[in-house]
């Protein structure tokens, strides 16, 4: 695997984004805690350019078995690319208005790109390698986020906020140059006459079935409803927990802390597939990320902060690679384009939900109580997906010994 050129290009070109997408996201942060005093105002406003990457999204999916997963790369990197010039002229204008264009540019572009990139993933390496690339694809994700989140705190002291934004520019302007170097087998041999089914296919229509015959895939899909209930309204908490230390320092340490335990779990999660199914780990991760929402009560102690995000950051750490690995080898590769997108527009959905429900209860019932309800509901939903589970598995058993 790591003599393979497209995986040293995917890796490096996901860590330099990383950096330019995270200088961009402590700017926007930064921007609206000067232009924006309500809770539920920010989080509409982050929820507006979520709406844009939902609407696109079955429109994503289609292309992107229809045509090269690196043409749909490579023009998603440009219009990302471009995008962040409107955020440059929110800062000089000081208008909200224009940080809402440049978020809805950002997220059209990312309705394309990620599918894509993950559909292409399963063709640039073999299946057994799938999970360790899947863990250390992530893991350079989290290390860009916590160097990102570091400059962008450094560079926040001793630059304007424009300077962030040429950062990320520059960034967004290597990995569209690095695209172009990727080079994988999109034949219809290796797809499976994938284009031909594209085709004839309506979109989203055709993934269903496969999703309702795969069990597995569907279980996985209802139990990411769990870790997207923290990280919904996570950088609304991160700006809360802030106020309520008193401290602008909190925030870089909460995603240092966070970024540290996820890469930790991405990387030790293949020796733990290893002695454990697919089913267990993410079932008992989904109980600890229920645990460490419930922690945050005590947000009003930094010791306590940092240990609750670190054990949310090592259990999804755990749990993404899994349910991406289970998504690329369980859905056939004909269908990768429509599902991820499909996957990719229901993150959003789900996202933008808890976005509007973190804003309004932070403001109607403050962070700690807030942390309570969702941790609550997690480990609810969790309890209750996994009696449906055994219920499923037990089904399935009756019905093979009735088919012998």
């Amino acid at each position: 695997m790591w003599k393979n050129k497209n995986v040293w290009i995917l890796l490096t070109g996901e860590f330099i984004a990383g950096l330019g997408l995270w200088l961009g996201i402590i700017g926007n942060l930064e921007f609206m805690q000067e232009k924006v005093p309500s809770d539920f105002v920010k989080s509409i406003i982050l929820a507006g350019g979520l709406l844009a990457g939902i609407a696109v999204g079955p429109w994503a999916g289609r292309i992107t078995d229809q045509i090269s997963k690196k043409t749909v790369m490579l023009a998603s990197g440009f219009a990302r690319t471009v995008s962040v010039i409107f955020m440059l002229i929110a800062i000089q204008t000081g208008s909200v208005w224009w940080m809402v264009i440049f978020l809805v540019f950002l997220q059209i572009s990312a309705a394309f790109y990620f599918p894509a990139l993950q559909a292409a993933i399963p063709l640039v390496v073999e299946e057994k390698d799938l999970l360790q690339l899947n863990g250390i694809h992530m893991n350079v994700s989290t290390l860009s986020r916590v160097l990102g989140t570091a400059v962008a705190g450094i560079l926040l002291v001793i630059l304007p906020l424009s300077m962030l934004y040429i950062g990320s520019l520059v960034a967004y302007f290597v990995l569209f140059a690095m695209t172009w170097f990727l080079n994988f087998d999109e034949s219809d041999k290796n797809l499976g006459s994938s284009k031909g089914t594209a085709k004839r296919g309506g979109g989203f229509k055709d993934v269903f079935p496969i999703i309702k015959g795969l069990p597995i895939v569907l279980m996985t899909l209802v139990l990411t409803l769990v870790p997207l209930l923290f990280i919904g309204g996570f950088n609304l908490m991160v700006i809360n927990i802030s106020e309520l230390q008193d401290s602008s320092s909190i925030k870089g340490l909460i995603y240092t802390a966070e970024g540290i335990g996820f890469m930790l779990g991405a990387f030790i999660v293949k020796q733990i597939s290893q002695k454990r199914s697919p089913y267990t780990i993410l079932f008992f991760f989904s109980f600890i990320i229920g645990i460490s929402q419930l922690l945050l009560y005590f947000a009003d102690v930094p010791v306590l902060t940092l240990v609750a995000f670190f054990v949310f950051g090592f259990a999804v750490g755990c749990f993404f690679p899994t349910a991406a690995t289970i998504f690329q080898t369980r859905v056939p590769k004909e269908f990768h384009g429509r599902f991820f997108s499909f996957r990719n527009m229901l993150d959003r959905v789900i996202f933008q939900v808890v976005l509007l429900l973190t804003g309004f209860l932070l403001d109607a019932v403050g962070l700690q109580l807030m942390v309570v309800i969702f941790g609550i509901l997690s480990l609810v939903m969790t309890a209750a997906f996994l009696a449906k589970f055994r219920q499923l598995r037990t089904e399935m058993h009756i019905n093979e010994k009735v088919g012998t």
